[in-house]
């Protein structure tokens, strides 16, 4: 699970990178055969106190999410939400 805080200042910005961050990183099914599912959303209630965009994604192993990271697809993604991002914040854990 991973969770950013936008950048923007300016909330109808900010609620339009979140958009095009989850559109992207959901985008990723299907394209990055590492990843056994992917779901991104844009926070939709409580703007001033939430976080704005948050991804949960599966991996059948360590390995497996290691590689997703480094897939050309993901790191273009990366680049954007980096572009967009003033904090993030990450769990991993197995089921």
């Amino acid at each position: 699970m991973v969770t950013w805080k936008l950048a923007s200042e300016d909330a109808v910005e900010r609620a339009e990178h979140a958009a095009e961050v989850a559109r992207r990183l959901n985008a990723l099914d299907g394209v990055v055969p590492q990843l056994r599912s992917i779901s991104a959303g844009a926070n939709s209630v409580y703007p001033d106190a939430n976080w704005d965009v948050t991804l949960i994604s599966d991996f059948d192993s360590v390995e497996a999410l290691e590689q997703y990271q480094v897939h050309p697809a993901h790191e273009e993604v990366a680049v954007f939400i980096r572009s967009v991002v003033a904090s993030r914040v990450a769990v991993d854990f197995e089921v």
